[in-house]
Order: C-alpha cells, then structure tokens, then sequence
C-alpha cells in the first residue's frame, strides 16, 4: 500500500507555482466539484460535532472542502470522538482494569489486564492519522501547506 495522494490544492499549495508540485511535474486540475463545505449529519455524537465545528472554517478557507466529502468527514469527526473517550476512559480507569473470570464451580479468579480503551484509542489515533492526511490536518501537512503559502517569489531561494 502506497502512499495516499494528495488533493491538488495541496500539491499546489505545497509546489512550486504555476501549476507545478514541489518535484516540478504538471498538476492536472481537479474536477470541477462546487467548494461548498458539507453540512454536518444530524447523528453525529457531541464530539464529534464539535471537532466538525473546529475543522471546517479553516479547510474552507483553503478551499479543500467538497459537498461530496461529507462521508470522509463524519469519519474522521466520529474516529475523534472514539479516540477522546477512550482516552478519558484510560485517564479515568488506567492502563490496566482487573478481570474477574467465574469458573464453572461457582469460584472466580481476578487478575489484572490491559486496560481495552487503551488498544481502542491507539486504533482510533491510527484511523485519525489517515482522515487527517486525506484533509491536511496533520502536523506535517500543516507544514507543507505553510511552505507553500508564499507569494510564489523565489527571489529568497538560493536554490531555485
């Protein structure tokens, strides 16, 4: 599994300028979706409405969001949500829980174990990782879209 490609307002935000990614190849324009942000499902949890209200201003300012990416969006805002309880759940119970198993004999054994909300968040983080890549909410794409959000002057740039 390869990397996930970027949208083309990334790329281009990111590259060089005039209509070219940071390797210098031809970004090939996007379809010609209305850049209208989606409206959030009614369904979503309170979380993940919230992350929903903090994300979109600023991927609609970018011009990143589609009414198509509705789907993708409710993922990555309910994939939040399931990262921040179990998180809570981890901080509030700890790393490990104590499991009681009752055997057939009407005795039972008790014996510590790792805490489930602690597997819960570390996959939820994985899955927000994706989301995040696909709308460029990580770390690292944030400092790609900085790199690329210049006049397009490369009059500072000792390697151009």
């Amino acid at each position: 599994m390869g990397r996930t490609a970027q949208p083309a307002a990334l790329k281009l935000l990111t590259g060089r300028g005039d209509g070219r990614d940071s390797g210098g190849r031809t970004i090939l324009p996007p379809p010609a979706f209305r850049r209208l942000p989606p409206k959030p499902p009614t369904w979503l949890s309170r979380e993940a409405a919230a992350e929903w209200r903090r994300v979109v201003p600023g991927l609609q300012r970018l011009d990143l969001l589609k009414e198509e990416d509705r789907a993708m969006l409710a993922a990555y805002c309910e994939t939040w949500s399931v990262f921040v309880t179990a998180t809570r759940l981890v901080t509030l119970e700890g790393l490990t829980v104590q499991q009681i198993t009752n055997r057939p004999d009407g005795s039972s054994t008790e014996k510590t174990v790792p805490n489930p909300a602690v597997a819960i968040a570390r996959n939820a983080g994985r899955e927000l990782r994706g989301f995040a890549a696909q709308f460029g909410l990580s770390p690292s794409s944030e400092q790609a879209l900085a790199r690329g959000a210049d006049d397009g002057s490369e009059e500072d740039n000792p390697f151009a």
